[in-house]
């Protein structure tokens, strides 16, 4: 257990939520109004929630249309989408559309894509989801303190032939730092979150709720759509007495498969889809456990089964592989190498030549100084103007991308504008025919991943622990 964050967890103080979740109906044909205009409203504003149940004090949040999550926003793949996003909060916000293959200046990334949404005004995103699959969106100002308090929804792309399932279920699991009385802990970026392992909770919620089963009946297939909204915190979910199969990672469909230890790890921003039989017994219990960190195991929520016979005595018979996105394939033969090595942090030894080389016996992030680099450069905060490409690639380029993590901490990388193929881990091939746009590394993790730079402007790629992040682990790409 990392010592930063220990006094915040124990296993007696995890609130955590169990029952929320959205259940649909698939269909197996679609609207002839699909190409037509889907037009939507959100609105970010102060807010409060019943985080710890209805008999705990509300805590005050910032939320999207005065929910935390904000709404699941379910769009048709290939249809033009319109959404007009209203900043009702005391400061400038934007929303990124995170995981989504969009045009740049759709990208929420203020002063580098967008003028940044000044309160009491508004602004219309307007895109195509070229992709089917799971993503999600937040604020990208201010990241820490709006992502923090709440500001975060689904957004979910609709394949034109869905897989054959009963119902399709969407967990938002979010994190929180809480006081006794259930209020978010005031202050963001210390000095240990953000050299360390970023500001972790005291509180895990699932789609905003508190602690209840997952009702299921025995013999059905689920498609459960999990995305991790948390700022720092890490899950590796265990599924007691069942075999979740992962039909997607990060939305992208890939090659079926069953998890080798049987966890689902995801880290920030992270989304896994998964297609579960639920085989047990009518009337069993069958717990979901969280036990990335040593010694701090909880149950996130439990299948309750109920009484009721079973909906088929034997599994579905039909396929759970999702039809592919229109990913353009590398050519890895004639592919432009470059490498980002990550640094710095506490323990991490790096150099910050951004910020005046080594920091010798300076305890890094402390004033607000940057804590970390890619490739000894340090780019703080949520964006801004001129911010220098690191690489710049021409239209069309496969670009070989070797990311190199030197620090004593675990960082998911986060692409905008593109998902990567992922290739090897410390030399060895990634098997699934695997692309992410989250890429987690481990301590020491050397990771090779390929795209294609088929979408022109200037991209993020950073960390998305937030304080980490903010506290320097950023850089900005450009496709000319």
């Amino acid at each position: 257990m990392n010592s930063d964050f220990s006094h915040f967890m124990s296993r007696r103080g995890f609130l955590v939520a169990a029952t929320g979740f959205v259940s649909t109906t698939l269909l197996t044909t679609r609207s002839p109004r699909a190409s037509e205009l889907d037009e939507r409203e959100l609105k970010a504003a102060h807010g409060r929630a019943s985080l710890a149940g209805p008999d705990s004090p509300w805590t005050a949040v910032w939320a999207y249309d005065g929910t935390v999550p904000g709404p699941i926003l379910r769009v048709q793949q290939g249809r033009p989408v319109r959404i007009t996003v209203q900043n009702g909060l005391s400061e400038d916000t934007t929303v990124h559309w995170h995981g989504i293959r969009l045009q740049n200046a759709m990208d929420g990334v203020p002063g580098l894509t967008q003028a940044p949404i000044k309160p009491g005004t508004s602004f219309v995103y307007e895109f195509t989801p070229p992709d089917a699959g799971t993503f999600w969106y937040h604020p990208h100002a201010d990241s820490l303190v709006q992502l923090g308090r709440g500001l975060a929804g689904a957004f979910i792309v609709e394949e034109a032939e869905p897989i054959v399932v009963d119902r399709d279920l969407v967990w938002m699991l979010q994190d929180w730092r809480l006081t006794a009385d259930r209020q978010i802990v005031p202050g963001s970026g210390s000095t240990m979150d953000a050299a360390m392992s970023g500001r972790v909770g005291n509180v895990v919620t699932l789609n905003g709720t508190v602690p209840a089963d997952q009702r299921v009946r025995a013999g059905e297939r689920v498609r459960l759509r999990i995305i991790n909204a948390s700022l720092a915190r890490i899950m590796a979910l265990r599924f007691e007495g069942h075999h979740p199969i992962i039909v997607a990672i990060d939305g992208q469909p890939c090659d079926p498969y069953e998890a080798e230890d049987g966890r689902l790890v995801l880290a920030p921003a992270m989304r896994i889809d998964v297609v579960v039989d639920m085989q047990g017994d009518p009337g069993k219990r069958h717990a979901v456990i969280d036990d990335y960190y040593d010694g701090l195991a909880y149950t996130l929520i439990t299948l309750a089964y109920d009484n009721a016979p079973p909906l088929r005595a034997h599994p579905l018979d039909a396929p759970v592989g999702l039809p592919r996105n229109p990913l353009s394939e590398p050519n890895l033969g004639n592919a432009e190498r470059q490498e980002i090595v990550l640094q710095g942090g506490m323990m991490g030894g790096g150099k910050l030549a951004g910020v005046g080389g080594m920091m010798g016996m300076a305890t890094p992030g402390m004033n607000g100084s940057p804590a970390w680099a890619i490739n000894g450069m340090s780019m703080t905060g949520d964006g801004h103007a001129g911010m220098a490409p690191q690489f710049t690639l021409k239209r069309g380029t496969t670009c070989h991308l070797t990311m190199r993590n030197e620090t004593a901490w675990w960082h998911p990388m986060h692409i905008h504008g593109f998902s990567m193929s992922v290739l090897a881990r410390n030399g060895s091939p990634v098997p699934h025919r695997q692309w992410q746009d989250t890429v987690l590394l481990a301590p020491k993790d050397t990771i090779e991943c390929a795209f294609v730079a088929d979408n022109p402007g200037d991209w993020m790629l950073h960390c998305h622990v937030a304080d980490h992040q903010m506290a320097g682990l950023m850089t900005v790409f450009r496709v000319t």
